[in-house]
């Protein structure tokens, strides 16, 4: 039994229960828990910038071959947008069966604030222009500092194919880079250990902030997202697995405990440097995992394109506006557009929401107060399903770039611990 409990995935799991059981008991004590998980995801995000900087300078530099990078770069990126438009498409087509807005009660959008999310909608620039002049950024430090995904991300590439340009003349840096970046992950490895209070933390704060109650009076439409994303891991992302030749339970299975790690804090963030680590010893090769992982975060966000696409038209149910298939088309072309570059971290969805709905007037923007109640349980789903279709699309690619070894990364491993 100790054994069991030295475990992390127990740990977390114990942790996400007993979150749900002070949550509900003590409410108020609950609503104050909150910030065991918002000080562990800064702990994690402390780490996740230079992490992707290093794995991706080092991917690129040792590959030398830039046309490869570009070849890995492209089929990556086309792959992101067939999958996420595979997932607005189901969004739409589900949520249009079920019509969980129907009869809805709009009563509710009088006590709901959205003035926040709004105000940060339109203060963020989702012109395809603007967002292409985003990626780089004015100053690479100050990306760092304030954990630009993408603008890292665009520097790194930059700097992997200068290091590569330069073959031998850069072994030495890629070789202190590899030895940086072990002690990053050395330092996830200890924050993770704090991962069962964090979810624990998340949980009461989401139960007693929310009740049990918020899932009575929209459950109509939280079961019908669940059912989506369901389908789309299942069939979609299984039948894209079944194609490249593993087994999506399987590899499901493999990554339990970074699932477990989304699940508990609602972030897909929160198991990033966890989740290239896995992959790595999966069988994805250093430099695939560096370029499709970084890149899906903020390209391939599955779970939150499937949100957007039917909180959109809930909302339009809700308020009687009857959209025809035109205008549900125009919406998921403009959706297309916003989804990208959408956080992994809760409450970003409501942001593009917010941003989505004010490119398509005719369906009310405060209808997004409807979804104040349930949106952080929703939050997990989305996040869970976002991090399973970036490591899906990670294995894909490096099967597609035939870098994917698994049995070399296992005898690596033997090796590392023979040493060790």
């Amino acid at each position: 039994m100790r054994g069991k409990l030295k475990n992390l995935t127990v740990q977390v799991i114990l942790g996400i229960v007993f979150g749900i059981i002070v949550g509900f008991l003590f409410p108020e004590f609950g609503t104050k828990l909150k910030v065991l998980a918002d000080g562990f995801i800064k702990l994690i995000k402390m780490v996740i910038t230079p992490i992707i900087f290093f794995t991706v300078v080092i991917g690129i530099g040792n590959m030398g071959d830039l046309k490869k990078v570009g070849r890995i770069g492209g089929k990556a990126l086309i792959y992101f947008e067939i999958v996420t438009t595979f997932a607005l498409a189901i969004g739409i087509v589900v949520v249009n069966l079920i019509k969980p807005g129907v009869g809805f009660n709009t009563d509710a959008v009088k006590g709901g604030d959205i003035s926040q999310y709004t105000k940060q909608a339109e203060e963020t620039s989702h012109g395809f222009v603007d967002f292409v002049l985003s990626i780089i950024p004015d100053n690479v430090v100050a990306a760092m500092a304030s954990g630009q995904l993408l603008p890292v991300l665009f520097f790194a590439v930059l700097f992997g194919l200068a290091a590569a340009g330069l073959g031998e003349k850069a072994k030495p840096v890629l070789s202190l880079f590899e030895r940086i970046a072990d002690i990053f992950f050395g330092v996830v490895n200890l924050v993770m250990k704090v991962s069962p209070i964090a979810a624990f933390g998340a949980m009461a704060y989401t139960i007693g902030t929310f009740g049990l109650g918020s899932l009575v009076s929209l459950g109509k439409l939280m079961g019908a997202v669940y059912i989506t994303m369901a389908l789309f891991i299942f069939i979609v992302l299984g039948g894209i697995a079944k194609f490249y030749g593993f087994n999506i339970l399987k590899f499901l299975a493999y990554i339990k405990e970074e699932l477990l790690l989304v699940l508990g804090t609602s972030s897909s963030e929160s198991a990033l440097p966890r989740l290239m680590e896995r992959l790595e010893k999966y069988g994805c090769s250093k430099s695939v995992v560096g370029l499709v992982v970084p890149t899906g975060y903020s390209f391939n966000l599955d779970g939150t394109s499937i949100y957007l696409s039917m909180a959109a038209i809930f909302i339009a149910q809700a308020y009687g506006i009857d959209l025809s298939i035109w205008q549900e088309l125009t919406l998921l072309g403009v959706l297309m557009l916003t989804s990208k570059g959408a956080a992994g971290v809760t409450g970003s969805g409501f942001i593009t929401l917010a941003a989505t709905l004010a490119a398509f007037p005719m369906i009310p923007v405060e209808g997004i107060a409807l979804l104040l109640g349930v949106d952080r349980f929703m939050s997990e789903a989305r996040a869970i399903t976002n991090m399973i279709g970036n490591a899906v699309a990670t294995v894909v690619v490096s099967k597609m770039e035939n870098e994917f070894h698994p049995n070399r990364n296992e005898a690596e491993s033997a090796r590392m611990t023979a040493v060790q």
